[in-house]
């Protein structure tokens, strides 16, 4: 009797990712959101011209320093959600794709540490 291969076995990984990333782009889409509306509001409510002074006041509360440092990490990871997705669907060059990768999480990370530096220089 002999074996007869009916098609390739398909080997699942990361089965749950696909829900875990729609969830965390879509909650961190609605926290990027709200930021705006609060900073909508801020400047909106923010009586004449808004110049430095203005500006570094919105953000020099604690709070308004933390609500921006979260979406500044939700921003991030939402950017890296959908990049890592774009680089596995079109890149197929094993390679290629891991070179990308590994460019978006410095950059990634150049830019969070930018943003910070930015953040509490205010």
């Amino acid at each position: 009797m002999s074996s007869v291969n009916y098609g390739s076995k398909r080997i699942v990984t990361g089965a749950g990712y696909g829900f875990r990333d729609w969830l965390a782009q879509r909650v961190t889409a609605v926290l990027m959101a709200l930021f705006t509306v609060v900073l909508l509001a801020q400047v909106i409510f923010t009586s004449g011209s808004i110049g430095y002074e203005e500006w570094a006041g919105i953000f020099a509360p604690q709070w308004m320093k933390v609500l921006t440092f979260s979406v500044i990490i939700a921003l991030l990871y939402h950017v890296w959600v959908g990049m890592r997705d774009i680089w596995m669907d079109y890149i197929k060059p094993l390679a290629l794709r891991l070179t990308l990768h590994v460019f978006t999480l410095v950059w990634l990370v150049a830019c969070a540490g930018w943003a910070v530096q930015a953040l509490w220089r205010l």
